[in-house]
């Protein structure tokens, strides 16, 4: 049968319409867009074209849009670009306890060269107190690093505040948007952003494809992590990726807000009868709390903790079923240490070990949730009939 693919937040099935758009910029179209010749002009056309596609999502200018090979790698061109811009002038850094891998292994490196970082706690839920971000604030703080969609737990942080708070005390503020982009609306104007890192392959385009927008008109001086060509308004070196350029524009183009209210609904069902499974816990906000406002959690994202046994457990039995479920981040996933995230929450290590992330799509159908919900009541039984914790 066809396996039952629950692990979007990971990555996500490439749309058709994206794979029609990138197939001429690997055969006929395939020139250099650095070369001044036809071939390299009509790349370029096509990649510009991109560019502004993504800055029309973010409300952004088009020269603001800095193309780069992954969401990672804007991450750390964010953080470690703009400390060795400001060091030693300016040395701090405030991130919180729940950022990705990414954000946080490149702060701590960071401090190895002499930065100084708060990691910011969160609430039960992963909600970071924006209070708690300007108490942090220091006169030698450059830069505000917060999540805005979590990539395990699905929160929703409040950036706009955060970047109100940051701006009234002229500190940069950039936010991760990898899992949020096209699925909660974002205004870099309004919520106050001045560098915000994204990505494609999260939302049904390729692989190989980020960007990192840079706020104009506030002379923000970033140091450029790579060094050759001079591509990317000399900021980011290297032969572009027009397929993956031009597939990632394409994604952009083509998001719907039916994808988002299709994806909450099953989202909502998925959380609702997986709560009627004995001694579970949803971790994250709970959108069918009436006090919760909506929005406060991504609509593609479930991270649930079944008591007395493994995640990792469960996500076999499930594999076998041909259902594919994550315990959490992929880039993390080859770990046995209990997700960071989890245990920022409160949960200790073996309530974070009984946990997996079950993360739809637009493709995602009630059929798939209805039968995959029948295989976790299952294997959860099972499995709680030989666990030793029982």
């Amino acid at each position: 049968m066809k396996p039952i693919y629950l692990d979007n937040a990971s990555t996500t099935q490439v749309d058709n319409k994206v794979i029609d758009a990138m197939v001429p910029y690997c055969r006929e179209k395939y020139g250099n867009a650095s070369s001044l010749h036809l071939m390299g002009e009509e790349a370029k056309r096509a990649m510009e074209e991109a560019r502004e596609a993504i800055a029309k999502e973010i409300k952004a200018k088009h020269k603001e849009i800095i193309l780069t090979g992954s969401g990672t790698e804007a991450n750390n061109f964010a953080v470690k670009g703009l400390f060795f811009a400001n060091y030693p002038k300016k040395d701090h850094i405030i991130t919180t306890k729940i950022e990705h891998d990414c954000v946080l292994n490149a702060c701590k490196w960071l401090e190895s060269k002499g930065a100084r970082v708060t990691y910011l706690d969160v609430d039960s839920q992963g909600f970071v107190n924006p209070k708690d971000v300007e108490r942090a604030i220091i006169s030698k703080t450059f830069l505000v690093s917060i999540i805005h969609g979590n990539n395990e737990i699905g929160t929703i942080q409040n950036i706009r505040e955060i970047g109100r708070i940051c701006k009234k005390h002229n500190v940069l503020f950039h936010t991760d948007a990898c899992q949020s982009l096209t699925k909660v609306p974002i205004n870099v104007k309004k919520d106050n952003i001045d560098l915000m890192t994204l990505n494609a392959h999260k939302i049904h385009g390729p692989k190989g494809v980020g960007a990192l927008f840079i706020k104009s008109g506030k002379g923000i001086r970033i140091t450029p992590l790579l060094h050759g060509g001079g591509q990317e308004f000399k900021l980011r070196s290297s032969t572009e990726n027009v397929p993956g350029i031009v597939g990632f524009g394409k994604a952009v183009k083509i998001a719907k807000k039916r994808d988002v209210r299709k994806m909450t609904k099953l989202r909502d069902y998925f959380i609702s009868e997986l709560l009627r499974i004995p001694n579970v816990r949803l971790n994250g906000p709970n959108p069918l709390e009436k006090e919760r406002a909506k929005g406060d959690r991504l609509c593609n994202n479930i991270n649930i903790s079944f008591g007395n046994i493994e995640g990792e457990a469960v996500g076999s039995f499930l594999n076998s079923k041909g259902i594919c479920t994550s315990t959490g981040s992929a880039c993390s996933s080859k770990s046995l240490e209990p997700s960071h995230v989890l245990l920022a929450l409160g949960l200790n290590p073996l309530e974070a070990n009984s946990s997996i992330r079950i993360s739809i799509s637009k493709y995602t159908t009630k059929q798939d949730v209805d039968y995959a919900l029948n295989e976790i009541k299952n294997t959860v039984e099972k499995l709680r009939k030989i666990s030793p914790l029982t």
